[in-house]
């Protein structure tokens, strides 16, 4: 990256926006990989700005509509992009297609200049009958290495990190980070982008055995919460960012101290203009 502060948009889907990394006092809920490392370059370097488009759910054709345009009027000299991983999990979508947009719209954010930074997606354990899920993201996991060397990106490749073997690592969804995973995502892009941090990430604590039984009760909670929902959403056609908004969709200076926390909590103390 350029020497001093500048203006680093995330853009993307539940990944980025940080869904399964809680925080009442954050907007939508969350907090998230993109705020922490927000955060850390701010306490580097104080004056960095940051937005965050991403909204859960959206398909990379929305991203290129609603968020593309609006990253690249921000200017931006750092820019994360994770878009594609919705749509490789829709009924019959056309991987060829995705991959085709998914470069273009890396094309044009590359000719801003910025530092443009590009993820991989990990493999979702899925059952044995949908292991197409697996091919077309192994198919788009290739195509983003090969685009991230074509335009000069830096890489993080999320598919070949063996810490997300653990379970802890994930939401109670299993499709999302926790926390812990929020956190050792936000040490890996920092490590890329050389921003020195404190972010301890790593689980030294063995991970508990469960019996038989406890591991049915959980694989049953696991469908009754949250794989019916979902089969329930998708039939009637409905997201759970259908109603949501960026978290942060235009660019704030981030505190130096208190971070992103300290800025949420003084816009919602602020009186309401008349």
């Amino acid at each position: 990256m350029t020497p001093g502060p500048g203006r680093f948009v995330a853009i993307g889907d539940s990944f980025t926006e940080g869904v399964g990394d809680p925080h009442a006092d954050l907007p939508n809920g969350v907090r998230g990989w993109a705020d922490r490392v927000a955060e850390r370059l701010a306490k580097h370097e104080p004056g960095w700005q940051y937005a965050n488009l991403a909204v859960r759910s959206k398909r990379l054709r929305h991203i290129v509509a609603d968020q593309l345009p609006v990253a690249l009027a921000m200017e931006p000299t750092l820019i994360t992009v994770y878009a594609g991983g919705n749509d490789i999990l829709d009924v019959g979508a056309d991987v060829t297609e995705l991959l085709v947009s998914y470069q273009r719209m890396i094309r044009d954010l590359a000719a801003t200049g910025a530092t443009l930074v590009l993820f991989t997606g990990y493999d979702i354990p899925v059952h044995p009958a949908a292991r197409v899920f697996l091919r077309r993201n192994h198919l788009y996991n290739d195509a983003v290495r090969r685009i991230a060397r074509e335009v000069g990106a830096v890489l993080i490749d999320y598919w070949g990190f063996e810490a997300y073997a653990d379970k802890r690592m994930w939401s109670p969804d299993r499709l999302h980070m926790s926390k812990r995973g929020h956190k050792y995502l936000a040490a890996r892009v920092l490590d890329a982008l050389e921003v020195p941090h404190g972010i301890e990430a790593a689980l030294r604590d063995p991970l508990e055995a469960r019996s038989p039984r406890q591991w049915f009760r959980d694989q049953h909670r696991w469908y009754v919460d949250w794989v019916l929902p979902l089969v329930g959403r998708k039939l009637r056609r409905i997201t759970l960012g259908d109603s949501l908004s960026a978290r942060w969709p235009t660019l704030v200076t981030v505190p130096r101290k208190g971070g992103l926390r300290r800025l949420a909590r003084d816009l919602h103390a602020a009186p309401e203009e008349p």
